[in-house]
């Protein structure tokens, strides 16, 4: 490296580390929202430059010369060689579901430091390392996923018991990210006008692409110009109600439509419907959230909600729990995400044309959500504090005002009203889940480059519809890897049902998927404590305690790579997501505050019912009560379950490492590139 490169890189460091002071030295003065950009950038710049690129050579070795699993296992259905960009757009709308928007929104009750420190540390040395890893240990063992990988890797009980939990685990993310493209897409003709037109644009330009007479830089062109008439042109659909009627439809139509689309995504070709539609969604993504960071540069906006909040001892308004663990367990796919290994170990691998790329897609794609997730907590941060908290707060209007004032957050219902007036909605009060505080907050940025008084209403209404579009690319991508991993399980009762390259197998598992997270999904939108809204409060712990799991394993085949002494890399997240995840669930099921524990808090139910006289009213009570206390047998049940792979793995690598159980690395038989073809790995 020369000197003047040398030298830049210092300098990047440097105005790293002096963000990073001026956000965590501020108490009480304006700090504009810039430096938290900034720092994001220079973390992002030099993570990937350095420590990503050391991994890639010292310890992973990649090399080119040897064949993926998409050239050798080449079917034209799930094993495609596919161009770099498309898999990179594929696994970036996979693995950013919910979690790098609501996540932080929902974080900011702490203050922007927490999250914001959380964000840059986990993203660069557990997320991006954890996605890494994970995509490279597939690509070497021929696409499998992370149960089939735990079970040979680690031992046969542990592979059992992580397939199981996994599989568990995705069926319930599966419906809670189904429910949130529900509730923002029911009476949205502009959303689900925009997510439609995606589907046949997709379809072409998968056929162009597979007939060999379009390139893709064509195919893009195609591409964008659809996505732009479907975002674009949503918003006049008001001008022809017979047309927009089309598509003004109820929750249970909305599910019934997801359920389809998640189970021909599953089913169809991996080239015909899947990987085009996350490229293009990710096109929107990226040109969003780079808006975004635009915005924030030419406006510098300042934010209003102070480092560190009275709330990071528990008692918050939006959520309750401490800052830690809840700001790791509620950033989620921000920082670090179990969900992540499913992709890493499920579609991506099997498209992926050179080894090269597991750092560019593995590595980048992780930090490039961090931005992402960035993005999320400087819309919430921006906001009033005292709006911030009324629209995450539920209850009726006086309550809530009355309840954010007394906190020292002022907030009055007119300002609320005229918040709505604006925005166009009729009400901004108990909108609880994060998505709408981060429309907001985009919006209000938006507007202010724009003079137009409709601005703030028109970007709001976009911001929704890009959240739905965003995380419905999660959803098919996520149900084809649950078809795999179910594959993975009942292949072991029945072999037929294991084999991917069978339609009719591939076809059945993937209605048995598609049902279990879909009957979750119906029952949440019918009953408002039925089906997944029973298991809501449980997403975020399932999703660390995959990333647990997933990281077992990495660092079981770090072990067998004899690759001991830079087991720091993956035994270090580990032990901190075990810290994390295990005191969290501790918490959820017997903190004491009937606001946090499942037990305490169904306690505390079946007492209100009991001096009650109106029977509507006890029935409710207790029916919550009853739900709250399945909460704490569930994740009581996954907690236990992930502790007994930790246990299982620990030993293993303790009888690895002195040298009393043989080495068994199960990676594919080394097959040359030249060997099956040169032009299917130019992906």
């Amino acid at each position: 490296m020369s000197l003047w490169k040398k030298l830049l890189w210092v300098g990047v460091t440097l105005l790293g580390l002096a963000s990073l002071a001026v956000l965590a030295l501020s108490r009480g003065e304006q700090i504009s929202a810039l430096w938290i950009v900034t720092a994001g950038f220079c973390a992002a710049a030099i993570s990937y430059r350095f420590y990503s690129k050391w991994i890639a050579a010292k310890i992973l070795v990649l090399n080119d010369e040897r064949a993926t699993p998409a050239v050798v296992k080449n079917d034209s259905k799930d094993f495609v060689p596919t161009n770099r960009w498309m898999v990179f757009g594929h696994h970036f709308a996979a693995i950013a579901g919910p979690g790098p928007l609501v996540g932080p929104v929902l974080a900011a009750q702490f203050g922007f430091l927490p999250g914001t420190l959380w964000i840059l540390i986990g993203a660069t040395l557990g997320g991006a390392v954890h996605d890494m890893i994970m995509l490279f240990a597939s690509v070497r063992r021929g696409g499998k996923t992370l149960g089939q990988m735990a079970k040979e890797e680690i031992a046969p009980g542990v592979g059992v018991l992580a397939l199981i939990s996994v599989l568990a685990i995705m069926i319930i993310l599966l419906a809670v990210l189904a429910l949130v493209v529900v509730q923002a897409l029911a009476k949205s003709p502009w959303g689900v006008f925009t997510i439609a037109m995606t589907i046949p644009v997709a379809l072409i330009m998968g056929f162009g692409l597979r007939s060999g007479k379009v390139n893709v830089t064509a195919v893009t062109i195609f591409g964008l110009l659809g996505l732009a008439f479907g975002v674009w042109g949503g918003q006049f659909l008001s001008n022809f109600p017979a047309i927009e009627a089309w598509f003004r439809h109820d929750a249970i139509w909305v599910s019934w439509a997801i359920m389809i689309y998640g189970l021909a995504a599953s089913i169809l070709p991996v080239w015909m419907l899947l990987t085009p539609r996350d490229y293009l969604s990710t096109f929107l993504k990226l040109g969003t959230v780079a808006a975004l960071a635009v915005a924030v540069i030419l406006i510098h906006p300042t934010l209003q909600m102070p480092s560190l909040t009275k709330f990071i001892d528990g008692s918050g308004l939006v959520f309750a729990g401490p800052v830690f663990p809840f700001v790791c367990i509620t950033i989620a796919c921000g920082a670090v995400s179990g969900f992540h290994s499913l992709i890493a170990s499920g579609t991506t691998p099997k498209m992926l044309g050179r080894e090269s790329r597991i750092r560019d897609i593995g590595y980048g794609a992780m930090i490039t959500e961090m931005m992402v997730a960035l993005m999320a907590l400087i819309a919430a941060s921006v906001l009033q504090p005292g709006q911030y908290f009324a629209i995450n707060m539920k209850g009726t209007p006086t309550e809530v005002v009355q309840k954010v004032s007394a906190e020292g957050f002022p907030v009055t219902e007119d300002e609320m009203s005229i918040l709505a007036q604006n925005l166009g909605e009729k009400t901004m009060f108990n909108r609880a889940g994060g998505a709408p505080t981060f429309a907001v907050g985009m919006a209000h940025m938006f507007a202010r480059i724009s003079s137009s008084p409709t601005a703030l209403a028109l970007w709001y209404h976009f911001a929704i519809m890009f959240e739905a579009l965003f995380i419905l690319t999660t959803i098919d991508a996520g149900t084809r890897v649950g078809r795999f991993l179910l594959q993975d399980l009942l292949g072991n009762v029945w072999r037929p049902l294991g084999n991917t390259r069978s339609w009719s197998a591939n076809f059945l598992t993937s209605v048995l998927l598609v049902a279990a997270w879909g009957w979750f999904l119906y029952q949440g939108v019918v009953d408002p404590l039925g089906g997944i809204n029973t298991l809501w409060p449980l997403f975020g712990l399932a999703n660390q305690l995959l990333s647990v799991i997933a990281l077992c394993l990495c660092t079981t085949i770090l072990i067998k790579m004899q690759k001991t002494r830079y087991l720091f890399i993956t035994l270090l997240p580990l032990c901190f997501m075990c810290a994390v995840t295990f005191s969290a669930g501790y918490l959820k099921i017997f903190s004491a505050d009937p606001k946090l524990g499942f037990l305490s808090g169904a306690q505390s139910l079946a007492a209100q019912a009991s001096g009650m006289s109106d029977l509507t009213k006890t029935g409710e009570l207790l029916r919550q009560a009853h739900v709250w206390q399945f909460d704490a047998i569930v994740a009581g049940f996954f907690m236990l379950f992930v502790f007994l792979i930790v246990v299982g793995s620990a030993s293993q690598w303790w009888q690895l490492i002195r040298g009393t159980k043989p080495v068994v690395l199960r990676e594919s038989e080394f097959v040359p590139v030249t060997s099956v073809t040169t032009s299917a790995a130019i992906g």
